[in-house]
Parts: C-alpha cells; structure tokens; sequence
C-alpha cells in the first residue's frame, strides 16, 4: 500500500464538495446531472411511487437474480427501446443481460470488443462525450479515438465533419453513438441526419453502440426518442445498446440498466449472451433488483406506463421551460450574444458557449458551479434562481 500514489479528486464531484461548502445565498449548482424539480429538491416520480407499493404489497423474496438479471425486466427493457414490432425482437435475435445502470453496461461491452476484437481494438466517441465514456473504455483496455461531433462556432452539430470523420475511419470499427439528449452537449442529430449516417456505417461495416440514458426524457417521448435505435434495426445493422434508467424512471441510486445486442439469427445472439455473462460472474455476479422490478412493473401495466409517460414529459417540459426562460431573462438584459443553441439543444445538458474564463467567473464571483466546459444541468435552473443565473451570465459575457 506504501506505493499507491493519492489519485486526484473528481472534478465534477470537487464542484458539488465546493458547492455545499459556499455560504453564498445565492448560490446554484448547475453540475449534477440529476433531476431537480421547481423548487430544487429531488423529484420521485408519482407512477415509480406507486410501482414501490404495488411490490411491497406482494411480499417477494430477496433472492439473486441470476447472471444475466431479472427476466422480466429484461423483456419489458428490449421492448421499451426497440419496440413492440421490432423484427429481430419477435425473431428472437435480440438479448442481453441486466448492468450496473449505464455505466456498468458500457464496461461490459467494452470488455467483449476487446476479448473479442484482438489486441489494440479500438473504439470513437464523439469529440466531445460524456467524461466517464473515456476512462471506462480505456479502462476495459479499448484504444480510444475520436470523430467529429460538435462546433464550437455555432454551439451545434458539424454533421459534415462527423461524416468525414465515418468515412475515414477503418471499416468495421466500432462506434459509439448518443441515442438521444447527447451528454455534454445536448445537440443531436435530426431524423434525416441518422438516416443518412446509418447508410453510411452500414456501408462501412461500422459496428454500432448506442448509449441510451434519457429514453423519453429528452423530447417526453419515448418512441421519438427511440428513433435512431430502431432505425438503425430497421435498416439491418447488428447493434449493441446500453440503457440506463436512472434519468427517466429517476432511479439514480438504484442502479437500473440493461446491455442488448442484435444477432444476426438467434444463436449469433446467443453466444454474444453466453460471453455477456461470462464477464458479469467475476465482476459482480448479480445484478440489484429493486430497481429492476420498479421498470418492469411500470412497463408491465398500461394505465402505470401511461402515468409514468405523463410523468417523464412533466420534467422534459419542465427542463423546456427553463431554456426558455433562461434565454428570455438574456435577451432582456441586452446580451449581445445569441443564446439560440439554448433553446434548439434537448435534454438534460446544455452546452452554454461559456469559455472556461468566464466559467472561472461564474463560480469565483457569482457562486455559480458549473465546469470549465461550460456544461450546465438545466435540471439545476428553476424559476426562482433562473434570473440571478441570468445575471450572471450576462455579466462575465458583456
């Protein structure tokens, strides 16, 4: 132990430790990437409350799950992303097991493509990505590259640069992509956008990854946002996807997720599945369940699906409202910058434009804790701090 160096704290954690510490009364905390509601307090969804008494009330037992994690969950899960009509669901092409929310299926897949794809396999994130996509793949021993993703100059997407990019790259290389509501940025890309790359990965033999971490968050649609993921199905690409429940089903602490992979027939998927749990025993053998059976008996029972769909575009619409309102108090003030991107970028995050001076300003100055990327949590906006926030920006941006 003598040797072991003291590794540097978390940035987006050191935020939130400096946040607490702050006496300001005005202070906001705009990093977490949790849903807060109007008031700033920790939202539990009404439809996950009444699953919680629906469970307590049929006194089930505690028992592991099993490697690959709860049934149910799973079907309800695969369903929910890919959809009802989904061909290779109903041919049975597609399987998976239960993770450690998103972050726990990512590792797993990464470990696959580097047990199965040879030493020095490598895999592109988008330039930027969600800060633990990085360590996470470097950690499950993938070389990590990048493709062109967002413009700076325009605080949205550079589709031809991310197409240039796709062509470059060798064929057959596996790629991650943001399903929806992308992570730092909140740009995505439009319908006809992932019409047009999916022929083009196809034609390239890409190896598709979806992440999927805010289904039905970000637009308050769960089929809409779903697009990609099935598009691509639809179009005959044999993709992996991971999903998380913690932003939509608000179950951050529980945990929730699942990995899928598209066969090409059924027994491809079954030996991806058959390898999937070969790495899970060692790493953690079972999954938790509570949260598990919270998604499937939401999933489950129609009039608690409907609830939870009411439930999940009530915080889309919520996180709307604050774009809008954040840029409103800008334009008021008299900002000479255009705060369009604000309104036009989906989800939880926003990518504000703030450079990492005026971010420095924002925290030193103001008490407003964001990082230097100028990432904010719109979750962390509400109507009563929102014209303090614009204050501030409008003041480290004259």
């Amino acid at each position: 132990m003598q040797d072991i160096p003291l590794g540097p704290p978390d940035k987006l954690f050191g935020l939130i430790d400096a946040f607490n510490k702050d006496s300001s009364p005005n202070k906001i905390s705009l990093s977490i990437g949790a849903y807060r509601d109007d008031d700033g307090n920790p939202f539990v969804l009404p439809s996950v409350r009444k699953a919680e008494r629906i469970i307590l009330e049929k006194e089930m037992n505690h028992e592991y799950a099993g490697i690959a994690g709860v049934p149910g969950f799973l079907d309800t899960s695969f369903e929910f992303a890919y959809g009802k009509d989904c061909k290779p669901l109903q041919e049975g092409r597609v399987g998976g097991v239960q993770a450690i929310s998103g972050t726990g299926g990512l590792r797993i897949a990464g470990e696959l493509l580097k047990r199965f794809r040879g030493a020095g396999s490598a895999i592109y994130l988008p330039a930027p990505t969600w800060g633990n996509h990085i360590p996470i793949m470097r950690d499950a021993g993938l070389e990590v590259k990048e493709y062109t993703y967002y413009d700076p100059a325009t605080c949205g997407l550079n589709f031809n640069g991310m197409m240039d990019d796709m062509k470059a790259i060798p064929d057959n290389s596996a790629v991650l992509l943001h399903a929806c509501a992308h992570n730092p940025t909140g740009v995505d890309l439009q319908q006809d956008q992932w019409r047009e790359l999916s022929a083009l990965m196809k034609q390239k033999n890409h190896i598709a990854f979806f992440d999927c971490a805010y289904q039905g968050f970000a637009s308050g649609d769960a089929d809409r946002d779903a697009f990609a993921v099935r598009h691509f199905v639809d179009e005959g690409h044999n993709i992996m996807l991971c999903q998380s429940f913690s932003k939509n089903f608000g179950l951050y602490g529980e945990r929730t997720g699942a990995l899928s992979v598209v066969g090409a027939d059924a027994e491809e998927m079954q030996r991806a599945v058959s390898q999937l749990k070969i790495l899970v025993r060692p790493m953690f053998s079972n999954p938790p369940i509570y949260g598990a059976r919270i998604v499937e008996t939401i999933l489950k029972d129609a009039a608690l699906k409907e609830e939870w769909e009411r439930d999940c575009k009530h915080m889309a619409d919520r996180i709307n409202a604050m774009r809008d309102a954040l840029v409103a108090a800008l334009e008021q003030r008299g900002s000479q910058r255009s705060w369009k991107h604000v309104q036009e970028q989906i989800g939880m995050f926003c990518y504000t434009g703030l450079s990492a001076d005026e971010c420095g300003l924002m925290r030193n100055k103001h008490s407003v804790y964001l990082p230097d990327d100028g990432r904010v949590s719109m979750a962390g906006v509400t109507t009563e701090n929102v014209e303090y926030l614009a204050d501030a920006i409008h003041d480290v941006t004259k």
